[in-house]
């Protein structure tokens, strides 16, 4: 029982079994830490397809990768799957030797969420744009949300495409104008709570993976591949640029989502069976369903002693 409860102590998004939804007395308990950006994913769309499926009741709960990486290195939550966005949450484990290797399961791309009746709506729906999708950012009216930096890497992401943005729009000082300081606790929110607040109207508009904003029933704005990173091709261009938290410098990363089975997962036969499910057709299907799109060329994940650590 205690297994099946330990994730509920923590904030987030908890996938547990609801009375009449799931025959859970049937299934088989397998908890999953993931990215708190998945959260529609998990629960509306793999969790009843693997309940299905594998007869396995899915649990566990969505929160900033970077924060869920390093709870379970320090034993302090132990799931049997772990799926992260970008390698960087991953390598943590990897270097911790808490997983063996990760798969490369689906990508996404940076995108500007915004709330129908909030200051941006009528600015961005404008096509063409009458005005640079920056300028309207940058108007101190406009309330911006985004997640914690030291924590979440859609948090690092928005630092990383406004300082892309001032290369390729040759507007020194936009990321400053829009963000303010890089931990700006005006902005920053838990990653579950963004799009919650867009769209009751707290915000006017967020950053955002295109995976989250339809599921929220919000608009969003695309953004050029040479800043969204969302582009493999781009990845050399992307890492032109950095940014400085807590000391430490950090590079932009491929948006894209890896999967393992932890050396300590309680149920690792069935964490096996999840693992091959989602490198199959029906995760696929999933996946597609929910505006992720394919790895592509994404290499696995393995310890950087025994060869490439990220994605080429």
């Amino acid at each position: 029982m205690r297994r099946r409860t330990f994730f509920k102590r923590f904030a987030g998004v908890v996938l547990a079994s609801r009375a009449g939804r799931l025959p859970a007395g049937r299934l088989t308990v397998l908890q999953v830490a993931y990215a708190g950006s998945m959260g529609a994913l998990m629960d509306q769309g793999i969790r009843p397809m693997v309940a299905r499926s594998l007869g396995i009741d899915l649990q566990g709960q969505g929160q900033g990768a970077f924060a869920l990486a390093h709870l379970i290195v320090a034993g302090s939550i132990r799931p049997d799957i772990f799926i992260s966005i970008t390698p960087g949450p991953m390598n943590v484990l990897l270097a911790a030797g808490r997983v063996k290797r990760a798969i490369p399961v689906a990508r996404t791309e940076m995108v500007l969420a915004y709330s129908r009746d909030g200051r941006c709506a009528s600015r961005f729906e404008s096509r063409p744009l009458k005005e640079p999708w920056w300028r309207i950012l940058e108007d101190p009216r406009v309330r911006f949300g985004r997640t914690d930096p030291r924590t979440d890497p859609q948090g690092l992401n928005i630092i990383f495409l406004m300082e892309l943005a001032q290369r390729y729009y040759h507007a020194p000082g936009l990321a400053t104008r829009i963000l303010g300081p890089l931990e700006n606790p005006r902005q920053i929110f838990p990653e579950a709570e963004v799009m919650a607040r867009l769209q009751s109207g707290q915000l006017d508009a967020s950053s955002a993976y295109k995976t989250q904003p339809s599921s929220f029933g919000l608009p969003f704005l695309s953004l050029p591949s040479e800043i969204n990173l969302g582009d493999a091709r781009m990845e050399r261009r992307y890492r032109e640029v950095s940014a400085v938290i807590g000391g430490v410098v950090h590079r932009p990363q491929a948006l894209v989502f890896y999967a393992a089975l932890l050396r300590d997962a309680p149920a690792p036969a069935v964490a096996r069976r999840f693992m091959e499910w989602l490198a199959g057709p029906q995760a696929a299907s999933a996946f597609a369903r929910y505006h992720y799109d394919p790895p592509g060329d994404a290499t696995p994940l393995v310890p950087s002693h025994e060869g490439p650590d990220s994605v080429k």
